[in-house]
């Protein structure tokens, strides 16, 4: 290791040490008093957020100052007022009728890795969730953004210790390497990862022997219905396009659209001040942002249009919003069709909604799996055909992305950290917040004696032979009397009902109860036994009994039968 790394990791271990020590503390604070320390870390956090924007553009050179102040707004403002009166502290959750109680019980020390695009917002959102939870934090940042986001750290931890909390509870790494950053996931006393960055930190995470909470790249569709709100769409287009200069990973991508609304949404885009390249001008964009291991030119990540352009070797008009490139398909073959955290749109245009539902299923998979996707429309039939069949955790509707999948526009959670689930390796597919920091412990009373818990018998030596014919049940035969009755032209009962489907003896009406059918292992012993048992009730009533009736039939083919 180099001597920088060296001091990286010296530095980790005396910090995590120092957190773990104001976290034994910490973990004996009241609901009360942790949530006075959170309050009083974001009110500080607001003060400053103005200036912790302009810090956080001035050293990385991404995104804008406006942009990045709703950001730190996002984190210190929407966020905490979302957190007020949410449990973490002792017992969270009483179920009475279960006669289980839920206790929250912290994880410790939080190690939370940093990226640079949203460095300063993303540092008050996981100092302010991790202490939230009853955890000590300990902030990595990115090399490139150290300076911002170790002021934003030094604002909250002294609120912190203002407002009562033990002092170390809040740290940040001053010489943060990557080196020094592995060494922090991995040290024993870290109690969990919350990790955003590029998919090698993330992948660092996951590999680190500990609990980690990473989340995947974005690579968003937005699809415009026929049914849509064309004007409402493109205005929201462009404004989550366009904000931070594309630098949330949840930023859109590509718009998806029939070729019938090319015309009307390429002059709504004009109207919102986006630039249309020419072929020539898609060539020269494609070549600056992707290189060619393909990955994203860092140079051109949260850029202006305007500078942008000018590096493609074109000029566009002053107060131009995003540059918009049409595609002609997903992959390689079309670099413009990835993930490209600058303001810069992509434009595809299918000949029908089912094509259109593809090329948004095939952006996802080439670098977006498990993240967001939107839709703009009216019909709510292929809305829900678009959120069954696209594979995003998110799927937003009538919004701009950025903000309605950090929770602004919509009522996910407030958060920096987007889970993308199974299918993009990351172990949630939720929005991270203070209850992921926490583990439930559970007092659990006793309600029942074993063999209440089993219909089957518990002797080994009453278990039913292999390939003996399955007990037959209540709901069984209460189905196959009413079918027997409506044969006999007795007259036709309502659809049977099984026990209530809590298990309680209550009358009927009482509880919900489930409609069920007999098993088809049954069908003719139910009902011949239904037969015999009616048969026998109408005999002792004196009911003359009608001629011959056969058993209803037991086809599948039969109507109201038992297939």
């Amino acid at each position: 290791m180099l001597d920088k790394d060296l001091l990286s990791v010296q530095e980790v271990r005396t910090k995590v040490a120092k957190a773990h020590a104001a976290w034994q503390q910490f973990r004996t604070f009241s609901q009360a008093q942790v949530d006075a320390i959170v309050e009083r870390m974001a009110a500080a956090a607001r003060s400053h957020a103005r200036r912790l924007a302009e810090m956080a553009v001035e050293e990385t050179g991404y995104g804008n100052a406006p942009d990045k102040y709703i950001k730190n707004l996002l984190a210190c403002d929407w966020l905490p007022r979302r957190m007020r009166g949410m449990k973490t502290v002792g017992v969270v959750h009483e179920l009475v009728h279960e006669k289980i109680v839920e206790i929250a019980v912290p994880v410790g020390v939080v190690a939370a890795i940093l990226p640079t695009t949203n460095p300063t917002s993303t540092a008050i959102y996981k100092v302010l969730i991790s202490l939230k939870a009853g955890n000590g934090v300990v902030v990595s940042p990115h090399p490139r953004a150290h300076r911002c986001t170790c002021a934003t750290t030094a604002i909250l931890a002294q609120a912190a210790v203002e407002a009562g909390a033990p002092e170390g509870i809040v740290q940040c790494i001053d010489n943060a390497t990557l080196e020094g950053t592995g060494a922090l996931m991995k040290h024993e006393l870290t109690g969990v990862i919350l990790a955003t960055g590029g998919a090698g930190i993330v992948k660092a995470a996951y590999s680190s022997g500990k609990p980690a909470f990473g989340v995947g790249p974005g690579n968003v569709p937005v699809l415009v219905d026929t049914s849509a709100d064309l004007d409402d769409a493109i205005r929201k287009i462009v404004a989550g396009k366009s904000f931070d200069y594309g630098t949330v990973c949840s930023s859109e991508q590509t718009l998806v659209a029939e070729s019938s609304l090319r015309g009307r949404i390429l002059d709504l885009l004009r109207r919102h001040r986006a630039h249309l390249c020419t072929e020539e001008q898609a060539q020269a964009l494609s070549k600056l942002l992707v290189l060619p291991n393909w990955s994203i030119n860092p140079e051109c990540v949260g850029q202006a249009p305007a500078k942008l352009a000018r590096m493609a070797g074109f000029e566009v008009p002053d107060g131009t919003t995003i540059l918009c490139a049409e595609i002609g398909g997903v992959g390689k073959q079309h670099p413009l069709s990835m993930e490209k955290l600058s303001p810069v749109l992509a434009l595809g245009f299918v000949k029908d909604f089912p094509t259109a539902l593809d090329i948004c299923h095939a952006l996802l998979k080439f670098g977006g799996l498990g993240h967001t996707a939107v839709i703009y429309a009216r019909d709510d039939a292929r809305i829900r055909e678009y959120g069954l069949r696209v594979p995003a955790m998110r799927v937003l509707v009538n919004t701009p992305a950025p903000q309605g999948s950090t929770g602004i526009t919509t009522n996910v959670f407030p958060a920096m950290t987007l889970g993308c689930g199974a299918i993009a390796g990351n172990i949630t597919s939720d929005n991270i917040g203070p209850q992921h920091l926490i583990n439930i412990k559970r007092l659990a009373y006793v309600v029942r004696e074993p063999e209440q818990a089993f219909e089957m018998p518990l002797g080994i030596d009453d278990a039913p032979a292999a390939g003996a014919p399955a007990a037959l049940d209540r709901p069984a035969v209460v189905a196959a009397v009413e079918r027997y009755l409506a044969a006999r032209g007795i007259g036709a009962a309502p659809k049977a009902l099984a026990e209530p489907s809590c298990g309680c003896s209550a009358g009927a009406g009482s509880c919900k109860t489930v409609e069920t059918e007999p098993a088809a292992v049954n069908k003719a012993m139910v009902a011949n036994i239904a037969a015999e048992v009616v048969d026998r009730f109408l005999a002792k009533r004196g009911t003359a009994r009608p001629g011959p009736v056969s058993p209803p039939n037991t086809g599948s083919d039969a109507p109201g039968g038992y297939g």
